[in-house]
């Protein structure tokens, strides 16, 4: 498998003394291809997530992307045995804002921005596809609210309410609403990569991915089986 399509890194994975924390980057959005048919690209972060112990520092900053790769990343980040603290030096949007809310601590640069919104789909077919995709889409929301939940305590009328908003948070306003613990220092990382961001760039970018993908492809998926594979994913 190429490596190309790894959207984090491990920083001292292997070398590093048993009393420093592990580093992960996430940098930019997060999966080029979605996860949902892939079996392989999760099963690699598991198995570097799990090739070492001790505490972890995820250093965080996209503007989202695959809400499934952000699911499986959040689930295996709270299954960790180790401490997992959380550092936003710039931007955790979108699909990234659910990984950040799997740290036992969630540090913002003074600087950091955080963004919640409603998750978005391509949907094609009859009257009855769209309304299916309409209920897949409330039902993804209901998945990501219990993320939100877990973290801040915040109500789940509060949070749908801020998702329909398409809400922006500098630090003290995340922190304010539970969505962060703390603002980070003076440990910011110093070189941290220009990313310019916009959640419609990056809705456009994963539309325009599966449209060149499916060029040839005379008939799409249905609804119904996304549903399959997502209560799949689920249990």
């Amino acid at each position: 498998m190429n490596d190309n399509r790894k959207f984090w890194n491990w920083k001292n994975q292997a070398d590093s003394e048993p009393a420093e924390p592990r580093a992960l980057e996430i940098y930019g959005p997060i999966a080029s291809e979605s996860w949902f048919d892939d079996d392989v690209t999760p099963q690699m972060f598991r198995d570097e997530l799990f090739a070492g112990e001790g505490d972890i520092v995820l250093y965080l900053n996209s503007p989202g992307g695959d809400c499934i790769a952000a699911s499986q990343i959040y689930t295996m980040l709270r299954e960790y045995k180790g401490c997992v603290t959380v550092k936003i030096d710039g931007l955790a949007a979108s699909a990234a804002s659910v990984i950040a809310m799997a740290g036992n601590s969630v540090l913002m640069a003074p600087t950091g921005m955080m963004m919640i919104h409603n998750p978005m789909t391509a949907a094609f077919g009859s009257k009855d596809e769209m309304e299916k995709a309409i209920d897949l889409l409330e039902e993804v929301k209901e998945s990501i609210i219990n993320a939100y939940e877990l973290k801040t305590g915040l109500t789940r009328a509060k949070i749908s309410h801020l998702m329909d908003c398409e809400t922006w948070m500098n630090a003290k306003r995340a922190i304010e609403l539970g969505f962060a613990d703390g603002m980070l220092g003076g440990d910011v990382t110093a070189e941290m990569p220009a990313l310019e961001f916009s959640d419609r760039a990056v809705e456009a970018a994963l539309v325009n991915k599966i449209v060149k993908k499916n060029q040839n492809v005379k008939h799409g998926r249905s609804v119904n089986e996304l549903m399959e594979r997502l209560n799949l994913l689920q249990n």
